[in-house]
């Protein structure tokens, strides 16, 4: 297990809590935010990726934009998030359905077609992925702009997809 991994583990055991699919990181991770743990999360996904080219990380608001920030300048890229309400100003966009699990309810992404653009290669960052849905309208977005998805980084992993770059699984916290 990498630094980044025991150290997370270490903070979850300590300040948070893990019930079956439930993990409760609000003291550390996304209501109150220990900004040296994010760096940490964060340096170990963008060495995952730096080999790979990345023209931008994108993720979805709001908790998504605390890792997205660092990983995008490690790599020395721009991020982008989508929104979950369209601005006035944006009046080309992609946009595409997403449903949160944790929050019940249904939501739509918008990114402008100002800032994600054809032929990029794009590196999605969120916090947690569960049941796909946001990763499902991100794809959708990234289509639209008839852009390249490089790869998924999340930094914990609660389904069985090893298809997804994560700094914790949801079974290496059951175990």
């Amino acid at each position: 297990m990498n630094t980044a991994a025991q150290t997370l583990l270490e903070r979850i055991l300590s300040d948070g809590q893990v019930n079956d699919e439930v993990i409760k990181v609000d003291r550390f991770l996304n209501h109150m935010v220990d900004p040296q743990l994010i760096e940490l999360l964060a340096t170990e996904i963008a060495n995952r990726f730096s080999s790979e080219k990345i023209d931008k990380v994108l993720t979805a608001e709001t908790s998504g934009i605390i890792l997205a920030q660092p990983v995008a300048r490690i790599l020395g890229v721009p991020y982008v998030y989508a929104k979950k309400k369209k601005p006035l100003t944006m009046t080309a966009y992609y946009a595409a359905a997403s449903f949160s699990f944790t929050k019940q309810e249904s939501t739509t992404l918008y990114v402008s077609q100002e800032v994600l653009n054809s032929g990029e290669h794009i590196l999605f960052v969120d916090d947690f992925f569960a049941k796909g849905s946001t990763l499902k309208a991100i794809e959708e977005l990234i289509i639209q702009a008839k852009a390249k998805l490089i790869g998924t980084a999340v930094i914990i992993n609660k389904s069985t997809r090893r298809d997804i770059e994560s700094i914790l699984t949801l079974e290496e916290l059951q175990s």
